[in-house]
């Protein structure tokens, strides 16, 4: 976790550096090469047409969307690591560096800008600055997720993302830079989830299925 009493911008230009370098990290498609290597699938016509874990899950199974799953968790972390390191723990950085690697995951220059939800960056990246916050996180979504007998995953993304904003107040002290790069990663959430959304309301999403087939 970085020190929150650090707010002075570095002697050098490391911060855009440190920016652009979330943004591909972000950008990795594992999803999307994961089912491509090992089922020569194209995981974007399969299901929702997602490339995140659960959609991975669909088209290859428990084991490839678990595999995804935390390969997505841990780019975010190593994104927000790394500008960290490079910018002395500068906070401004960090906070953008978080927004860049859910972006990059969500509009990859790799796959000409078309890319996931970014639920699992986002864990990745707010583990490394807001541990608590997740902590408390966690047990919500799964709460959600329980209470629609494991079949909305997007349920409870959103109602995660919509609570984030309170969490990270509830739980600090947390700087500026890391409320506003919450409240935007809230945003950001929901709305790549906004066609979940609709399906939800119109009763019609994609349910989840541990046997990694979608019922719809």
């Amino acid at each position: 976790m970085i020190s929150q009493s650090v707010h002075a911008i570095p002697s050098v230009p490391v911060i855009p550096i440190a920016i652009v370098l979330a943004y591909l990290i972000g950008g990795l498609p594992f999803g999307y090469w994961f089912v491509r290597l090992f089922t020569g699938r194209d995981v974007r016509n399969v299901g929702s047409g997602n490339i995140g874990a659960t959609n991975v899950h669909r088209a290859a199974g428990s084991k490839a969307g678990l595999i995804v799953l935390l390969l997505d968790i841990c780019k975010g972390y190593f994104a927000v690591w790394l500008a960290a390191f490079l910018t002395g723990d500068n906070i401004w950085a960090v906070a953008f560096a978080a927004v860049a690697v859910m972006l990059g995951h969500c509009y990859p220059v790799f796959l000409g800008f078309k890319g996931g939800k970014a639920v699992a960056c986002f864990v990745g990246a707010f583990l490394f600055i807001a541990p608590l916050s997740i902590a408390v996180l966690i047990p919500v979504f799964l709460a959600v997720v329980a209470l629609t007998k494991f079949r909305y995953i997007s349920l409870g993304s959103v109602v995660g993302a919509l609570l984030f904003p309170l969490d990270l107040w509830l739980t600090g002290p947390s700087p500026q830079p890391v409320l506003i790069a919450g409240v935007f990663a809230s945003l950001l959430i929901i709305l790549r989830h906004r066609a979940n959304i609709s399906r939800l309301i119109a009763g019609k999403e994609n349910v989840f299925s541990m046997k990694g087939d979608s019922a719809r």
